[in-house]
């Protein structure tokens, strides 16, 4: 595991019942950086991919109202959290600890959002996002989600990261 709760919190601006990253599980380097220390710019970091996780329980706060008696975990925090899983790339794009970063983040746009099954408790979620392009300040993520091994939904995702 690359980070716990208590790191990503450190990192990501969220915080509950807005928080749905527990641990992030690996952040794969491109085959162009293998072997290679950071920190590396955005641009050098695509083809790289994030590996998050997350717990569906029903202590999960908007399980409460979407449904009550029958929770399924919405599709727009299944899309808040593969752009959170996104962030994870920025890492290795660090000059300094994720303790002393300030991470601005900005969700610009989504794309081809599909989900294929719902997401109910209690689920063990894997969240996948590899970064596919940069233009100026914004990337753009191929992002999923699966639980065991089974994809339940996907989109792409395009993001404004500032890093102070």
């Amino acid at each position: 595991m690359l980070m716990d709760k208590t790191q990503v919190m450190k990192f990501l601006p969220h915080r509950d019942p807005f928080l749905f990253i527990d641990t992030v599980k690996e952040v794969v380097l491109p085959e162009s950086l293998a072997g290679q220390k950071g920190p590396f710019t955005p641009a050098q970091m695509v083809g790289g991919k994030s590996i998050c996780t997350f717990k569906v329980d029903e202590t999960v706060k908007v399980l409460e109202g979407h449904f009550p008696g029958n929770p399924i975990l919405p599709g727009v925090v299944q899309v808040e959290m593969m752009a959170q899983s996104a962030s994870f790339l920025c890492v290795y794009c660090l000059d300094k600890p994720i303790e002393e970063t300030k991470l601005t983040v900005a969700l610009i746009s989504i794309d081809s959002a599909r989900f294929r099954k719902p997401i109910i408790p209690p689920m063990n979620l894997e969240i996948h996002s590899v970064l596919t392009k940069v233009r100026g300040p914004f990337q753009i993520y191929d992002c999923e989600i699966y639980s065991e091994g089974e994809l339940l939904s996907q989109c792409n995702v395009m993001a404004s990261l500032k890093i102070e």
